[in-house]
């Protein structure tokens, strides 16, 4: 009798993998995917060459712990899979998982919004609590085209730094966390200042411009760029509503 997935890895890349599901799960269930041309990623705990990815042509919805195809930092499949993975995620997610330890988990998005900001030359604005809260942690990347230059990993490492967040322009958003937790509630932040900046822009009023002391204020409050778990309060809530939904993730 041929092993389940779950029988053939570690308890560590299991549950790394149900975590990973859910991330494609919620990024669906709150419309922020793109059919099948985006992706997110984990690194496998202990084994710090080797991350998973999403198989190329399923759509986040239908996502399954099973079905990520674990690769390393070459791009070489080292799961048990008749999967491909989209080479353009390679290129960016290698990069980002090699850049730093609060890079573990990376969430990439089209969204609409999110890529409508990522056109605007002034990039997120801090005219919302939810935009002042993530924009400081925010870095930017140019557009160099579909992602399949290798040689582009060097300029993502550098332009993200320090940051847990990047725009990439008239592109689209990308996020990082120390595990799919954090990741999430990142991107959760990004992307809801993105899509209260284009209503705010496009109500046609002239703005409400908060003070800068205060937009100092509002994110050293927010605390975005720790590494403590921010993700921890929300996560097993939302958990417990993707079981709610769907419980096939798990599988």
């Amino acid at each position: 009798m041929n092993k389940s997935m779950k029988e053939k890895v570690s308890e560590g890349e299991w549950q790394a993998r149900v975590d990973l599901a859910a991330l494609y799960r919620l990024v669906a269930f709150y419309g922020w995917d793109d059919l099948v041309f985006t992706h997110i990623s984990t690194k496998v705990p202990g084994e710090d060459n080797h991350f998973l990815l999403n198989p190329f042509g399923l759509l986040f919805e239908e996502i399954r712990a099973s079905d990520l195809v674990k690769i390393d930092m070459d791009g070489n499949i080292v799961s048990d899979t008749e999967h491909s993975v989209n080479a353009a995620g390679f290129t960016i997610h290698s990069a980002v998982h090699s850049s730093g330890t609060h890079n573990h988990a990376v969430i990439h998005t089209h969204s609409s919004d999110g890529v409508a900001v990522s056109a605007q030359a002034q990039g997120l604005l801090p005219i919302s609590q939810t935009a002042m809260v993530i924009r400081d942690e925010c870095a930017y990347h140019d557009y160099e085209g579909i992602a399949f230059n290798h040689d582009e990993r060097a300029r993502l490492v550098s332009d993200l730094g320090d940051k847990h967040c990047m725009i990439l322009r008239n592109h689209g958003l990308l996020t990082t966390g120390a595990n799919c937790a954090d990741a999430w509630l990142r991107l959760f932040f990004l992307e809801r200042a993105c899509t209260m900046q284009i209503k705010a822009l496009s109500g046609g009023s002239k703005l409400n411009m908060v003070e800068d002391n205060v937009i100092e204020l509002v994110s050293d409050q927010g605390q975005m760029a720790s590494d403590r778990g921010i993700g921890g309060l929300a996560w097993p809530a939302l958990m417990r509503k993707l079981d709610k939904i769907d419980i096939s993730f798990r599988e």
